[in-house]
């Protein structure tokens, strides 16, 4: 086992997640890197060491430049707002350092092309915070789709709904102002990754991207509250997103369904540890939708739980992360989704932003 030197920067929602997620992934995994908390990063000064001192750092600062420097810092992970990514992983990069980036891969298109460019450059290891799809289900169904056993895909259907919003008197906050905080920066990447990842590149989209209540108290709502998109994957199959912070009555809505020539497959987030799957198989009797309940059989289930259907949570998806990118610096290699991965889910929210605008299709291939 080598011990490795771990700086965060954003100790709040995220950073506490990956602090958790640094600390136990080497007794989950049997890692051969063991994280080393060296340093956390906040905005000030008293956050910083209170950060420090409730998860375990060695040290902390208020200066991020300080961390990315710092010998002992010898791996990041940035947790702060999208609009420091770009600044600090072009640092990193320079000095050699391997990055791990929180999703939207900065705040917009041209900062997450230049973070892809400068890790590509670098040659350094770099990795996109994208968790939902780590789940033993949803690694589970790639498994399945790859292996044929839905046949051809003809269509997918997926959403990311949450109601956090969905109360017109909800106060304005840092959530409903700038382009990179509206929906389609904050949950729509999660969707379009979880696309990509099952279904494979898109081709173009058609979107409606819309704002439900323009005014909260505190002040006016200048990003999106809600969105929806057709798109045509590469390999021809259709398919149809739906995004929303004011779904009312939705928690954690990461769900898809996705319909092949010989069966389909359904997820859905609020009940992560099962997946639906149907196959064209037997009498048309017995047909139906079975729940398959995760377990040590699945991907990545096992390190957590020994007993089938005991289920994993959110934080066991930050884990695997974790492990994920540790492993893409022991081997040197940019494990998916790399920087390049989230780049192209940028790709997307832009021509979706386009197509809005335009009121028509937008190839990707022209962001």
């Amino acid at each position: 086992m080598t011990e490795i030197g771990i700086g965060i920067l954003g100790g709040g929602y995220m950073g506490k997640a990956h602090a958790v997620a640094m600390s136990a992934v080497g007794a989950v995994f049997s890692t051969k890197l063991r994280p080393r908390l060296e340093m956390v990063c906040a905005s000030s000064s008293a956050s910083a060491e209170r950060y420090r001192a409730a998860y375990g750092f060695a040290r902390s600062t208020d200066d991020w430049q300080q961390l990315v420097q710092d010998p002992k810092v010898e791996a990041l992970v940035i947790a702060s707002p999208q609009g420091t990514h770009r600044a600090i992983a072009e640092a990193a990069f320079a000095l050699g350092k391997p990055v791990f980036c929180e999703k939207p891969l900065g705040a917009s298109i041209e900062d997450s092309a230049a973070m892809a460019a400068a890790a590509e450059a670098a040659g350094a290891v770099n990795m996109v915070g994208f968790n939902y799809i780590r789940t033993p289900a949803s690694q589970f169904a790639r498994q399945l789709i790859a292996d044929g056993a839905i046949g051809d895909i003809t269509m997918f259907r997926g959403e990311h709904t949450e109601d956090f919003l969905a109360d017109p008197q909800a106060p304005a906050t840092w959530r409903t102002s700038g382009v990179a905080n509206g929906t389609m920066g904050d949950l729509a990447p999660h969707m379009i990754n979880g696309a990509l990842a099952l279904m494979g590149p898109v081709a173009k989209v058609m979107a409606e991207i819309e704002t439900v209540h323009s005014t909260r108290p505190g002040g006016d709502v200048t990003n999106d509250d809600h969105a929806q998109m057709m798109c045509r994957f590469e390999n021809g199959a259709m398919g149809q997103m739906f995004f929303s912070r004011v779904a009312t009555g939705r928690k954690m809505g990461y769900a898809y369904e996705i319909t092949g020539t010989k069966g389909a497959i359904r997820f859905d987030q609020e009940d992560q540890n099962a997946l639906w799957l149907y196959q064209m198989d037997g009498p048309e009797a017995t047909r139906g939708f079975t729940k398959i309940l995760t377990g040590p059989a699945h991907p990545d289930y096992e390190p957590f739980c020994q007993g089938p259907g005991h289920g994993t949570g959110y934080q066991d998806q930050i884990i695997i992360e974790a492990r994920d990118f540790l492993r893409a610096i022991e081997t040197n290699t940019s494990i998916w989704p790399n920087f390049r991965d989230g780049h192209e889910v940028n790709r997307i929210i832009a021509a979706a932003h386009a197509s809005f605008e335009a009121g028509q299709w937008q190839d990707i291939n022209a962001f």
